[in-house]
């Protein structure tokens, strides 16, 4: 049966890179497809870096991205491990390429149909029956389609709606992220730091670096921007002080970078340059953007709730130490695609194989990102337990096993270099 000969409208909540892969691969099977934004506009990633393993250019393919790593990101051949004094612990060759969120999300938007991505439209609720799925909009508007895919993130409208038990887990410790321009480090600390993947330690705090397409995606030397990730506990009382601003707004769902109050910024600032190795402490102070968020986990048990199906952030949520995030999105919605072209109107059977994928994809990729932060989830914990975490922390180790291939269920092997 082909996608023209039965019901083919398929309705996306959430245009970011989930929905978008998966918009863009069922648009050019065949399917009425219409992807849902809230935020109005072009949106912006504050330059979050990402780690680009296997799977990822596969999924951009598919969405009809004619990409390569070389042309997304900046290839870095090896890795190194930094001490507290700024001394090099370790060292490995681990090609990797790394990339931002916003050169993803504007390749995947390029090639959408225009016309088809409503940003600026939040969900309020979905209804549905045997033979159809209705998605209302807080502007009074509503949709009707065949299947609708909440693709909407962590805050997920639509998994509240259906799933309002599950809920993120807040693992006592946070992420601050910097990014500076390239031509604002020293050329000391440049040359230790650009053009190698670093995972580096302090007592109770570690972190990792690495170089990522400029601004405006530039790749040449002179034009990228380093992107730094600061892991640091914080017990979830002190997270409310955070997100607050100057003015006493209290931002639940995360602070924007320039309403960060001064005085946590100057806190930030002088704990950096107190505890940080020099030139970690150099980016800090130097950087362009500095924004923080909590590290989270959540857990959905359930994808597919009749005509509805979850993927993506809206499902799992994985601390970015595996920095699977992306790849995972990606390879949601091409399993998603695939189900559903495969099950040719018989959306009940087919969606069921797809819960039971990525189910174990999903849980699988919580665990590891447990099994990654469990050394910073210790520091405010037991003293024994701390300790004992100080004993296990070995920097070649870490070093190897952040954000590094592994096998999630979808016959992706660990690789950890030579």
């Amino acid at each position: 049966m082909s996608a023209s000969s039965r019901e083919t409208r398929i309705l996306i909540i959430g245009g970011s890179l989930a929905g978008l892969t998966l918009g863009n691969v069922l648009h050019r099977a065949g399917f009425d497809v219409h992807v849902f934004e809230r935020t109005p506009g072009q949106m912006e990633g504050r330059g979050a870096g990402i780690t680009m393993l296997p799977g990822l250019i596969e999924g951009l393919q598919g969405a009809g991205v004619q990409a390569t790593e070389s042309m997304l990101g900046v290839h870095l051949p090896a890795r190194i491990a930094i001490g507290q004094n700024g001394e090099i612990l370790a060292e490995r060759d681990f090609p990797q390429t790394m990339t931002t969120w916003k050169r993803l999300y504007d390749a995947l938007r390029a090639v959408f149909p225009e016309e088809r991505y409503h940003d600026g439209r939040t969900v309020q609720r979905v209804e549905q029956d045997a033979g159809k799925v209705t998605a209302l909009f807080t502007d009074g508007t509503s949709l009707q389609g065949a299947l609708l895919v909440a693709a909407d993130g962590l805050r997920s409208a639509v998994r509240a709606q259906l799933m309002p038990e599950v809920q993120p887990v807040y693992p006592d410790y946070i992420a601050w992220r910097c990014l500076a321009d390239e031509n604002a480090l020293s050329a000391a600390t440049h040359a230790t730091l650009f053009n190698r993947y670093a995972v580096w330690f302090a007592p109770g705090q570690q972190g990792i670096g690495y170089a990522v397409p400029g601004p405006d995606h530039a790749v040449a030397p002179g034009k990228r921007q380093y992107n730094m990730v600061w892991y640091r506990p914080v017990p979830e009382t002190g997270l409310v002080r955070l997100l607050t601003d100057d003015a006493g707004h209290y931002h639940p769902n995360g602070i924007p970078p320039t309403a960060l109050a001064r005085e946590v910024l100057a806190e930030m600032l002088a704990t950096a340059t107190r505890i940080l190795p020099p030139q970690i402490a150099e980016v800090v102070r130097v950087a362009r953007m500095r924004f923080f968020q909590p590290i989270l986990d959540l857990e959905s048990p359930r994808l597919v709730h009749g005509r509805v199906v979850i993927i993506g952030d809206a499902a799992f949520t994985a601390r970015p130490h595996v920095a699977a995030g992306v790849p995972k999105t990606t390879g949601d919605a091409l399993a998603l695609a695939h189900a559903i072209q495969a099950g040719e109107g018989d959306y009940p059977a087919c969606l069921q194989l797809f819960e039971d994928l990525r189910l174990r994809v999903g849980r699988t990729m919580v665990g590891r990102g447990q099994y990654l932060g469990a050394y910073m989830q210790a520091q405010l914990g037991p003293e024994s337990g701390r300790q004992a975490a100080e004993a296990a922390r070995n920097p070649e180790r870490v070093m190897l096993e952040t954000a590094a291939p592994f096998d999630y269920g979808e016959g992706r092997v660990a690789a950890h270099g030579n």
